[in-house]
């Protein structure tokens, strides 16, 4: 199937999403036998996701040896991260001896974004302050100052932050201990979070297109899901203004960020405080294009973003062969 769509083209490298790239990866690398047992190692921290990246890289070691490989890790652009942002508040002996702090995630994304939403006000990368909101079935938000992400909703796991399409995001601890005493495995409770909420959980459907035409036809858990996540989002958007000592620009990307222009409104109809105006027009008009959503007069520019992580990846992994 590959060599069809190649055509007459030849395969120069191949590049690898690898999802955790821990602490030690800050950028994309050439991989070896040493780096895949790396990112092996890393397995633990991303169970569903590590172990395919690499029996990828195996399949593809096994099968063209002499191919160059690169991995590019979704970790990778929250390093940046200060120790303030990703520290939790536990004992030191859970992160020196087990890892356990926050990561962030849909770095590949989130840097792509970047560099276009910055392009796009004419302004350099490394000028960039903004928000930047990925908005999939999984979904983030990313605090951007200077060019470089300084906070993020992700955490430890791709669990934390904001509500998903099935996973809960941020929820009281204590109510994994409260399941745990009432007969609830581990297994169970990672299932129910990770699979069985969000807007799974709280309007039946995990389908953001659907929920929206359920809440526009009166169904009531649909427009309370809505609320709920609209919300949630909203919150972050506000804390990570903050972050970045003052957002030029609040950028949506990803499925539901680039598609959902009720899903936009809904947010930025909560953002008044920050002198957010949505140009209902240019917000409900669908392209392909990056482009401008929101009023001359608004304090922050809104923006909608198109991202790209496999040419993102693309990109990478000829920078390194």
């Amino acid at each position: 199937a590959i060599r069809a769509e190649l055509g007459d083209l030849e395969l120069a490298a191949v590049g690898h999403r690898v999802v955790h790239g821990g602490e030690r990866f800050a950028e994309p690398v050439l991989i070896d036998n040493e780096i895949t047992r790396a990112i092996e190692r890393l397995n633990p921290l991303a169970p569903l996701h590590n172990p395919a990246s690499v029996l990828g890289i195996r399949a593809i070691s096994k099968k063209r040896p002499d191919l160059p490989q690169v991995a590019v890790f979704d970790t990778a652009f929250h390093r940046s991260l200060p120790e303030h942002a990703w520290r939790y508040a536990v004992p030191d002996a859970l992160y020196t001896n087990h890892g356990i702090r926050r990561y962030g995630f849909h770095g590949t994304s989130h840097e792509y974004v970047t560099h276009r939403a910055a392009a796009l006000l004419d302004v350099p990368a490394d000028e960039f302050d903004g928000v930047i909101a990925h908005l999939g079935n999984g979904a983030s938000v990313t605090a951007i100052r200077g060019g470089h992400s300084v906070d993020t909703s992700m955490g430890f796991t791709p669990l934390e932050g904001l509500v998903m399409g099935t996973r809960s995001g941020d929820l009281d601890p204590s109510i994994l201990v409260f399941l745990g005493r009432n007969g609830w495995t581990p297994e169970d409770i990672d299932t129910m979070l990770n699979r069985e909420s969000g807007l799974k959980g709280l309007a039946g459907n995990n389908d953001m297109r659907s929920v929206v035409e359920a809440s526009e036809a009166g169904d009531a858990k649909a427009s309370m899901a809505l609320a709920v996540t609209s919300y949630r989002l909203a919150k972050y958007i506000g804390g990570y203004h903050v972050a970045v000592g003052g957002a030029k620009a609040l950028v949506f990307t990803a499925g539901i960020g680039e598609n959902s222009h009720q899903f936009r409104a809904l947010v930025t109809d909560k953002l008044g405080a920050l002198g957010i105006e949505l140009d209902a027009g240019l917000n409900s008009q669908r392209s392909k294009e990056p482009r401008v959503i929101s009023t001359p007069s608004s304090a922050i520019q809104v923006l909608v973003v198109p991202t790209d992580e496999e040419r993102a990846i693309a990109e990478a992994t000829a920078a390194v062969v």
